[in-house]
């Protein structure tokens, strides 16, 4: 595992107790014994790829990854694309054997939202993980969306896949903004933790989370991926994390407050979060495998975003 040293530069613009709230990095472990993995150079290189190629194709799983990676000039075999991957939390969206599973003793909850119209803001929150890579490295980016207004809740970055990131950035949407009806995840192991489904219990909120294989079942965060990567993380290059933290909390301003959104009628998500018209959302039920939800429950009141 990466040392969470190095992530932290004390003589940084963003302060240093900024940057361990935002990466989940205790200030104690700025001052601590360097220990360090690195990963090779060819891996950072084979890594890059592959995020650039699965936020293009996010239903290619390790068989297709590996005819990418040998069109691109690289002979890796299955294996070593599979462990690749499970580096970046990524599985294909097509059904099929699953590169990263979750945690066998954790309880998976039902999806609530296919046929479900969304209609007003903190109706329906989701979330999910995504890889941003660094000249000599990569970290993790958590974000929480609602789904009505595509308005960025509250994110996070950390080095690690533990779940601690992700309950940090679960409990600042909550503080900032209110409670949704229904928070939708994956079934990746952070979210299906007890220490991150607890806090969505202890506030009442019904907990939905992805059908395998289903490719538009949390298609707004994957929308805010690609719009995050290919206007800002692909172009910028960052070389570091302080980098990182920075061009991300400015590139989050402008996505929600300047950029206007074609789906929202050229409108900004901070916009139509405020005024509680212009957006909405839903996923249709085209599998006809199961009955969509009766009535959607009444929202929950919110409170003003700070």
């Amino acid at each position: 595992m990466s040392t969470r040293r190095a992530w932290i530069a004390r003589d940084a613009a963003l302060a240093v107790t900024r940057q361990c709230a935002l990466t989940g990095v205790a200030r104690s472990w700025v001052y601590g014994a360097s220990a360090s993995d690195t990963v090779d150079a060819l891996d950072l290189r084979l890594l890059s790829l592959i995020d650039e190629e699965y936020t293009q194709h996010p239903f290619y799983g390790s068989r297709r990854m590996v005819i990418f990676l040998q069109k691109q000039g690289h002979t890796v075999n299955r294996k070593h694309v599979q462990r690749l991957m499970r580096v970046l939390g990524l599985a294909g969206m097509a059904p099929g054997p699953a590169t990263s599973r979750p945690h066998p003793e954790h309880k998976i909850y039902p999806y609530l939202l296919r046929g479900v119209a969304v209609t007003r803001p903190n109706h329906v929150w989701s979330t999910d993980i995504t890889y941003i890579r660094l000249a000599h490295g990569f970290a993790y980016l958590v974000a929480i969306i609602d789904w009505y207004s595509r308005r960025v809740l509250a994110w996070r970055l950390s080095n690690t896949l533990e779940a601690g990131f992700c309950v940090d950035c679960l409990e600042e949407a909550l503080r900032v903004h209110g409670r949704p009806v229904v928070f939708n995840t994956d079934q990746g192991s952070q979210f299906t933790s007890a220490a991150f489904t607890r806090v969505l219990l202890d506030a009442g909120i019904a907990i939905s989370m992805d059908g395998r294989g289903r490719a538009l079942d949390n298609i707004f965060v994957e929308r805010l991926w690609r719009t995050v990567k290919y206007e800002d993380v692909y172009i910028k290059g960052y070389a570091s994390l302080p980098e990182l933290l920075l061009g991300l909390t400015a590139y989050f301003v402008f996505y929600n407050g300047e950029r206007p959104h074609q789906s929202l009628g050229y409108r900004t998500p901070e916009d139509v979060h405020r005024s509680g018209d212009g957006g909405g959302a839903c996923i249709v039920d085209r599998f006809g495998d199961r009955p969509a939800p009766a009535a959607a429950p009444a929202a929950a009141p919110t409170r003003a975003a700070v």
